[in-house]
């Protein structure tokens, strides 16, 4: 390695790890979504698998509180120290697909300053192990193509195995890489060669505990995710979400990159046939499912985490290789120039928004009612209301209040969702005998009351209304519920919808 290229792999290694210092400073502070308390939940009780996921989310979790207790940054830790990995994988695929130092450091950098990154290994969805995965499964499948050693197919298989374990998106990865192996002639070889078949094996194999749980719950997960999107439900409308959304997480200027990398790929201006291709399939393959999705039901922004890998490859061959004409060049030049400092900047402005509404003028926005700013407060509030009045078991309507409850209220407090049960069969039941005493319910503040309540129970008297906010904005008004005199099981085991005839 010349001088020039250790410069930048130095330069770039420090950029990394200054990006993942300021997430982990964000993390330590920022309270958490209802989403990532949910999973923490999970944690506590590791099994393999859930009713909305594979297990890995929980796994990332429980490694991270082990070192950092059970705190916001505990919470967060492993997947924003995952981002390290991650950034060799994407600087090493890059690297060996279009070469030089230079392409693979544009690629990890600018994969570091999207929101998907940035934000996505901070709050702790299914989605941070999913892109982590991602981009070694890139990584792999560029080695055997550097190599043609059919042993890097175990490391494919391994790679394609982790994302699996992360989120059901990653079948597409098997598509994705049949279709590589079609279009590019001098790859063919494989489909006579075991090695790909093993490699196949192995990512079965390690989504196996995925399967064995579904199989024990009436493939509850699988029917719940696969069959997200029928055909019967055709509404388009959710299609013009899509770019938007993507400018947004991808950030604009990284957006622009990529979209020009992507149009450059397909015209041959930049590359080798087998690298364009591998790009191309990883990316368009999900997109088109995605795509198809969206056409029957919202597709979420964070969805797409698993097509950035191949998207930033595309944005830095863009920006260092391909011969643009003057005004393109520009435009190129500008992206790359400002790429990062906007991606700062914005990921910045996100967290200082989520944690005080500054920017909005205190007025609701998109992070208001996902992030948990104000439970902390609110649930010494609730812990108050529980003693005054000797409930001894908390109840909510929804896996979120459940997972904030269980969260911010004092260890060991007894806390369960009402109904839903299906979401906590991997979690020891509550005792029975904390359930048959007093009891608090606490929910969203609705006019009409809760009418079930009172077929539950023989009493229930409001001895509560407490706010959380966000600064001088009220968020959402609790109703805390008294309830006494059980008249039967006080949870709610009907089956999930996805099984019911």
């Amino acid at each position: 390695m010349g001088g020039a290229d250790a410069r930048i792999v130095r330069n770039t290694a420090l950029v990394i790890v200054a990006l993942v210092v300021l997430r982990l400073v964000a993390a330590a502070f920022t309270p958490i979504t209802f989403d990532e308390a949910y999973y923490w939940m999970w944690s506590k009780n590791l099994a393999g698998g859930y009713y909305d996921h594979p297990p890995m989310v929980a796994y990332v979790i429980r490694a991270g509180t082990m070192i950092a207790g059970d705190t916001e940054l505990g919470v967060r830790l492993v997947s924003i120290l995952l981002a390290l990995p991650m950034s060799y994988a994407i600087y090493r695929s890059a690297a060996i697909l279009f070469g030089g130092a230079r392409v693979a450091a544009t690629s990890a950098i600018l994969l570091n300053v999207t929101m998907m990154a940035s934000v996505g290994t901070l709050i702790v969805t299914p989605d941070a192990p999913l892109l982590v995965a991602s981009s070694f499964v890139m990584f792999f499948l560029a080695k055997v193509l550097e190599t043609g050693r059919g042993v890097w197919w175990l490391a494919v298989g391994a790679a394609v195995g982790a994302a699996l374990l992360s989120k059901y998106t990653a079948m597409f990865f098997g598509a994705a890489i049949l279709i590589w192996l079609v279009f590019v002639p001098k790859l063919r070889r494989w489909f006579l060669s075991p090695w790909p078949y093993l490699g196949g094996l192995l990512a079965l194999a390690l989504f196996s505990p995925v399967i064995l749980w579904n199989a024990d719950h009436q493939w509850v997960s699988f029917v719940k995710q696969l069959g997200r999107a029928k055909i019967e439900d055709f509404r388009p409308v959710f299609i013009a979400e899509l770019i938007p959304t993507q400018i947004a997480f991808a950030t604009p200027l990284v957006f622009i990159l990529g979209a020009m990398g992507l149009h450059a790929l397909t015209w041959r201006r930049a590359g080798a046939q087998a690298s364009r291709v591998l790009i191309e399939a990883l990316f368009w393959t999900i997109v088109a499912y995605f795509v198809w999705h969206s056409l029957h039901a919202r597709v979420e922004a964070n969805w797409f985490a698993p097509v950035y890998p191949p998207f930033v490859v595309a944005a830095a061959a863009a920006a260092n290789l391909v011969q643009w004409k003057p005004r393109a060049r520009r435009l190129v030049e500008f992206c790359l120039r400002w790429a990062a400092p906007t991606g700062i900047v914005m990921f910045a402005a996100l967290i200082l928004q989520a944690n005080t509404g500054l920017l909005s003028g205190y007025r609701r926005d998109a992070t208001v009612r996902s992030v948990g700013v104000g439970w902390r407060e609110l649930a010494a509030e609730i812990e108050a209301v529980r003693v005054r009045n000797a409930a001894t078991c908390v109840l909510a309507p929804d896996y979120g209040t459940t997972g904030w409850l269980a969260f911010y209220l004092p260890r060991g407090t007894c806390v369960a969702q009402q109904n839903q049960r299906i979401r906590w069969v991997n979690m020891p039941e509550p005792d029975p005998k904390l359930l048959a005493g007093k009891l608090i319910y606490v929910d969203e503040l609705r006019p009409d009351g809760h009418l079930l309540l009172n077929d539950l129970f023989a009493q229930v008297t409001r001895v509560a209304e407490l706010q959380r906010k966000r600064g001088p904005l009220v968020v959402e008004t609790y109703g805390i519920d008294l309830l006494e005199g059980a008249k039967g099981d006080v949870l709610d085991r009907s089956p999930p919808p996805e099984l019911l005839p």
